[in-house]
């Protein structure tokens, strides 16, 4: 583990960028063709990308597959699947802008889940930024309003299960190695992916297999730039630049998607952002 947090910081904007760039692509084709069929495919390159980069490393694949909880591992990389499923679904209904403003909301999940799922403890402090976070969010829903529809807490259910992923990965590594990890979310993950996506398959234009291609290699670069910036860098300090994200993404939504961002949601993302700041801060002191 390195200690160059402004190279760590550098590296973690360039990841959300390409992350960004991802979800753009992922919202174009899924508006296009079935959601399960564009997660499939995606996860498809995913997997040889984690084998090639694993078998790579010492010990190699061998190594990698050889995980005491193999249970754990395995419903950890189902369940990234079905979120990523549950995601580009809400980018369709939703739009970018509102899905990912809801969707920051996960890290203050992760601080609320963090006591009774890894026996952590969670003080007054971060319970109120979590209350607050979470009046953000109800200003970007406004279920009193006459427009409020169910389909907006698509996203919200994305973030808990993301949340929840990232609590189940936390666990997981009091005993396995990130590497082990990142080998069972991709192999596993593209079986479960599969199994799901096989029953939707649909012809694909041409011009679409090349945003296809592009999809594939931003999901690839996005995790290898994201295992490169925590290698030089504390997870602690880089992480809040990932808020960039919705930055990103809203650029790309409003100058390509032709989406309006509106008041209630930029007010309500940037409680939630505060919010997670604060609880990002916390964590750092109390370690």
């Amino acid at each position: 583990m390195g200690n160059d947090t402004r190279l760590g910081i550098a590296l973690m904007i360039a990841t959300t960028a390409v992350f960004a760039a991802q979800d753009g692509i992922s919202r174009h084709l899924a508006g296009e063709y079935n959601v399960y069929m564009v997660v499939m495919i995606r996860y498809w390159f995913f997997a040889l990308f984690v084998t090639a980069l694993v078998a790579r490393k010492p010990g190699g694949l061998r190594r990698a597959m050889a995980s005491p909880q193999w249970l754990l591992q395995s419903f950890r990389a189902v369940l990234l699947v079905l979120e990523i499923m549950v995601t580009v679904l809400s980018f369709v209904l939703l739009g970018l802008v509102e899905s990912h403003a809801i969707f920051t909301s996960y890290p203050l999940i992760i601080a609320a889940l963090s006591g009774p799922v890894l026996g952590e403890t969670v003080g007054w402090r971060r319970w109120a930024a979590i209350g607050v976070g979470m009046i953000g969010i109800l200003i970007i829903l406004r279920p009193g309003a006459a427009v409020f529809s169910l389909t907006a807490l698509i996203p919200l259910l994305a973030a808990a299960m993301f949340a929840l992923y990232g609590l189940l990965t936390r666990f997981a590594a009091r005993k396995d190695p990130a590497m082990t990890s990142f080998f069972w979310t991709g192999t596993v993950g593209a079986v479960a992916a599969t199994l799901i996506g096989v029953w939707f398959w649909e012809p694909m234009a041409r011009p679409d297999w090349g945003w296809m291609g592009l999809l594939c290699l931003t999901g690839a670069l996005g995790h290898y730039l994201l295992i490169k910036t925590y290698e030089v860098a504390e997870a602690s300090a880089v992480q809040p630049f990932a808020y960039f994200q919705l930055v990103f993404v809203s650029i790309l939504a409003v100058t390509v998607f032709g989406e309006v961002v509106e008041w209630p949601v930029m007010l309500g993302a940037a409680i939630v952002v505060g919010a997670g700041l604060f609880t990002f801060w916390r964590e750092r002191r109390a370690r």
